[in-house]
C-alpha cells in the first residue's frame, strides 16, 4: 500500500508530458486577448472620430448656406464662412473643396453648399474626397 501511495504522489508531483499540460499559456492568452481588445477599442474610437468629422463638416455647410442666403451677403461669403468653421474645428485639409450654387430646391430659390472632404481612416489621415456633404438654405430677400 505504501508503494502505491508513493507512485501516486510521484505521478501527481512530476510534470505531465501529455497534451493537457497548460503551463505557460496564461501570458500568451493575455497578449492575444490584449491585442484584440486594443484593436477593437481603437476601431471604435476611429469610428467616433469619423462621425464627429462628418457632423462638423455638415454643420459648417449648413452655417455657410444660411450665411450665403442672407439678403446682404454673396455666395462667396458662404464659402468663406464654411471654410473658417471647418478650418477651426478639424483643420485646413478638410476645407479644401467647397462649392456653392444657387438652386431651386423644393420649388423655391435656395443656396446649396457642398463640401468634399477626406474621410478619416487613421486618425485624421484619410481618403481624399471620400466624404461629401451638402446643405440647402432658402434665399432671403428684401421684398
Amino acid at each position: 500500500m505504501i508503494a502505491v501511495t508513493r507512485g501516486i504522489r510521484r505521478g501527481i508531483d512530476s510534470p505531465r508530458t501529455d497534451d493537457t499540460d497548460e503551463r505557460g499559456s496564461a501570458p500568451v492568452e493575455f497578449v492575444l486577448v490584449g491585442v484584440m481588445l486594443t484593436a477593437l477599442t481603437l476601431a471604435v474610437l476611429q469610428l467616433g472620430l469619423g462621425i464627429y468629422v462628418r457632423n462638423v463638416v455638415h454643420d459648417a455647410a449648413v452655417e455657410g448656406a444660411y450665411h450665403a442666403a442672407l439678403a446682404d451677403t454673396s455666395l462667396r461669403d458662404g464659402v468663406d464662412r464654411t471654410s473658417q468653421i471647418v478650418t477651426r474645428t478639424v483643420g485646413a485639409a478638410y476645407a479644401g473643396d467647397i462649392a456653392v450654387a444657387e438652386t431651386s430646391a423644393l420649388g423655391y430659390p435656395a443656396v446649396e453648399v457642398t463640401v468634399r472632404a477626406p474621410l478619416p481612416v487613421i486618425g485624421l489621415l484619410g481618403l481624399p474626397g471620400a466624404m461629401e456633404v451638402s446643405a440647402h438654405a432658402p434665399v432671403e430677400s428684401f421684398d
